[in-house]
């Protein structure tokens, strides 16, 4: 979802507490205009610095949106009004496009390829996610140094890292070595004795 990858491009090393190797994905030009093509988004220009600013706020104000529905609180209303600030700066035009596979669908065709069409979509993305989704499944990684935004979309609705492989692993160890490290202790008080 194009908001998830917005949100999460504020990269966090998820291995380690060193937040030195922390990134902000905005500010590298090879991973925005891979970011952009991947969600087919079109800029003529990188972001100005006013531009950028713009949109780390944007990724700011959905974060924060975030953390409060993560602790079972609804949508704040004036965010409704601030992602309509953003959705009205990008104009779309409805039109008939035809697929490569011969069907036709309705489409919103954005009217300008600039920073604030972007950030519009980010807001539209944003603003149908929490209309149309159950915001009770959005979550933050439970790995404390990673913080990865996901939409949980298990059946049991369980789901506690953004990536059980991943995130999911490195914190069974971290428990499992904590649980080593406390029996080692009990151990060696019970010698002491």
């Amino acid at each position: 979802m194009l908001w998830e990858d917005f949100i999460n491009s504020y990269w966090r090393d998820w291995r380690t507490v060193d937040r030195s190797k922390d990134r902000d994905r905005l500010e590298d030009q090879e991973w925005l205009e891979k970011w952009l093509e991947q969600q087919s988004l079109q800029v003529t220009s990188p972001p100005e610095p006013d531009e950028l600013e713009q949109l780390k706020q944007l990724r700011g104000l959905l974060w924060g949106e975030v953390q409060k529905l993560v602790q079972g609180n609804s949508a704040d209303p004036k965010l409704l009004e601030q992602l309509n600030m953003y959705m009205g700066k990008g104009p779309a035009i409805r039109q008939v496009v035809w697929k490569p596979d011969g069907r036709a669908e309705l489409s919103l065709l954005p009217q300008r390829n600039d920073w604030e069409q972007v950030m519009a979509e980010i807001a539209a993305s944003f603003a149908a996610a929490l209309l149309e989704k159950e915001t009770s499944r959005f979550r933050i990684c439970d790995n404390p140094d990673c913080l990865w935004v996901y939409y949980d979309d298990t059946r049991n609705r369980s789901k506690r890292y953004c990536d059980d492989k991943l995130c999911g692993n490195l914190m069974k160890v971290r428990r499992f070595r904590a649980r080593k490290k406390a029996e080692d202790a009990g151990d060696a008080g019970d010698h002491v004795k």
